[in-house]
């Protein structure tokens, strides 16, 4: 596999970020092999991103991804492909993730549009982070985005919309994620537990 990563980056030079994911652990720590790691700024033993949280919670089910266009925190465009590695199970075990940036031939779109291929549409948000604390934190400001007012405005049902974001986007599986859920929405656990609990049997009931 390590072939493969180192491959492709030789391929498309160092603009280039290939990266390998083991998604049998903890979501903490994703990245086993990365190359051009300063595309994205991270490293081995970083966690993985938004995307891989989704497919591991079930939220989407062919998670697989190709030429979709990302930013980073910095603002570089990515033109990027995300691959999910399944064992003969049929469960997901791990991802190789291809992160192109394309800034420059953005900034030359005229002459190279045909390289670039650019659709807004293709538009996909994807975080990428070095702690899964940052990524926790997003998610967290997505939810809210998605009720539309802080949570010291929300009422108990905006609260479970909010809290039925977070895991169907598999936010919870990071590990300690309702500690920080809780104080964020300032509930109890028992009170979370129970709101998660209602969230999944209504979701397991409407898909019957």
């Amino acid at each position: 596999m390590n072939a493969l990563i180192e491959g492709i980056a030789a391929q498309f030079g160092d603009k280039c970020e290939v990266v390998l994911h083991d998604l049998t652990e903890n979501y903490d720590s994703t990245i086993i092999a990365i190359k051009n790691n300063h595309i994205t700024g991270r490293r081995i033993g970083d966690c993985g991103s938004n995307l891989g949280l989704e497919v591991l919670r079930g939220t989407v089910k062919d998670g697989d991804r190709y030429n979709y266009i990302t930013q980073t925190k910095d603002g570089k465009v990515l033109r990027s492909s995300s691959i999910y590695i399944k064992n003969s199970k049929g469960e997901t075990i791990g991802a190789i993730c291809i992160n192109l940036d394309i800034s420059d031939f953005i900034m030359a779109e005229n002459t190279i549009k045909s390289i670039t291929m650019r659709n807004t549409t293709d538009q996909i948000d994807e975080v990428f982070v070095k702690d899964v604390n940052e990524l926790l934190d997003f998610l967290l400001q997505e939810c809210q985005n998605e009720i539309g007012k802080p949570v010291t405005h929300m009422s108990k049902d905006e609260k479970i919309k909010a809290l039925e974001y977070l895991d169907k986007k598999g936010a919870f599986l990071i590990k300690k994620a309702g500690d920080k859920v809780c104080k964020y929405f300032d509930i109890s656990k028992f009170t979370l537990y129970n709101y998660l609990e209602d969230i999944r049997s209504s979701t397991n009931t409407n898909s019957l």
